[in-house]
């Protein structure tokens, strides 16, 4: 009588960052199989990856071990099966993976199937399969809707009584409010207040500036559940720019340390100037942007070259936290290893370079988010304010993207966590 194939999927209920054990058993020895994952997205597309792996003599297959021969992705991956997902063939083009409901997981469909597939799953009968969850959210952690002082955001609040270390995290320049990174850095013991500071509405947008930036970075001190004195800012792209001018513009904000990822200090945000201003100087040399040969925009040269002028430019010499940057190498849509390189020699001069940890990844693009989602070299881009839609070429390998996206992200919590908590309680990571 025949086996019947066993397939498990450890933790099958997980936070987003989280890494699973996958293997599969009760398999005849040398058994070509496929495993295959499967998520429909928030906006009902469909994304997949797939490994084509041999059993061992024993019959077993197990991811973390185990070498795949082809795929979405090869070699030895234990998150290949996340980490290389890809819309399915015919999805709609300049698609881009993005968790907008925090409060819902992720579910993500992982089957195996006899012989090595790479189309054609869903004619195929899988041999076995197993539903896993992703989660932004571990239990207890608190949503809270921020609209005083005419800001708008999201703070997530770890379980427990508090005080929490605080961060102020922004994305780029997508616009919008994008909460799933702040939800796990909750988990992981932080309150974490999500920035909405780009918006569609163009009016709107002239009014918002260095001091709304302020206004949400007191609103997050002043909560009861946040401990006043330890609060970072975390920022992405052009967040970043907008973290590395309140820490060294602002006269009354004073982070204890920075995280700034895939930014640049080209950009300056100084006080009584908006949004729109500092968007500025890019605007002035939109014309060096160009095209690949997929009709995608690259963006980087319109930081180029960095300035000497320091006042054309952050003056990250006045910085007197601790600052991580977080670079990739591959990144075509900003000038991140330039502005880095000049940031480091700028802090080399004026001595304070001591605050300075430089991550930089080869083969990692401009996107470097949490772990373990899909990465994305290219894809629909709606600029804000305006509404006007281009297709932009971020960057990146997928393979050394997801390992600097791993690698990143423990060392951003390494960092918070060093800076933030060392007088204050840490909070033990609730798992699912």
């Amino acid at each position: 009588m025949n086996s019947v194939p066993v397939l498990t999927v450890k933790p099958w209920r997980a936070l987003f960052d989280e890494k699973f054990h996958v293997v599969v058993g009760n398999l005849p020895p040398t058994q070509e199989v496929t495993l295959h994952s499967l998520h429909q997205s928030e906006d009902t597309d469909y994304w997949e990856a797939f490994g084509h792996y041999v059993s061992d003599a024993q019959g077993r297959v197990t991811v973390a071990k185990h070498e795949s021969f082809g795929g979405t992705y090869e070699g030895v991956d234990p998150m290949g099966l996340l980490a290389s997902m890809r819309p399915i063939p015919g999805s709609r083009t300049g698609l881009r993976f993005r968790i907008k409901e925090v409060h819902t997981p992720m579910v993500v469909h992982i089957s195996v199937y006899r012989g090595h597939l790479s189309q054609g799953f869903r004619e195929q009968l899988a041999l076995a399969s197993v539903v896993t969850e992703r989660w932004c959210m571990a239990p207890g952690v608190r949503r809270v809707d921020i609209t005083e002082g005419g800001v708008t955001g999201t703070l997530f609040l770890p379980p427990g009584p508090g005080p929490f270390p605080g961060v102020l995290d922004m994305w780029g320049g997508g616009g919008g409010l994008v909460e799933y990174r702040s939800a796990l850095l909750a988990s992981h013991g932080f309150a974490a207040m999500a920035l909405m500071y780009l918006f569609p509405d163009a009016q709107k947008a002239a009014t918002i500036g260095f001091h709304y930036i302020e206004n949400a970075f007191r609103l997050l001190q002043d909560h009861p559940l946040v401990a006043s004195d330890k609060i970072a800012l975390l920022g992405t792209s052009f967040g970043a720019s907008v973290a590395l001018s309140l820490a060294v513009f602002s006269e009354t904000v004073k982070p204890i340390c920075c995280v700034c990822i895939s930014g640049s200090h080209v950009l300056t945000l100084k006080a009584n100037q908006s949004i729109a201003e500092s968007f500025k100087v890019m605007k002035e040399h939109v014309h060096k942007s160009r095209m690949d040969e997929n009709n995608c925009i690259i963006w980087r040269d319109t930081l180029l070259p960095i300035p000497e002028d320091s006042d054309l430019k952050v003056d990250v010499g006045r910085i007197t936290c601790p600052l991580l940057l977080v670079v990739g190498q591959d990144d075509t849509n900003w000038a991140a290893v330039e502005s880095a390189d000049d940031m480091t020699q700028m802090m080399e001069r004026a001595g304070n370079s001591h605050l300075l940890t430089t991550l930089s990844y080869p083969g990692a693009g401009h996107l470097i988010e949490p772990p373990y989602g899909p990465h994305c070299r290219a894809c629909t881009f709606v600029l804000q304010p305006g509404q006007q839609r281009v297709v932009v070429l971020w960057g990146g390998l997928t393979k050394p993207h997801a390992v600097a996206q791993e690698d990143s992200w423990e060392k951003i919590l390494d960092f918070l966590q060093e800076h933030l908590c060392h007088s204050v309680k840490p909070h033990v990571q609730s798992r699912l």
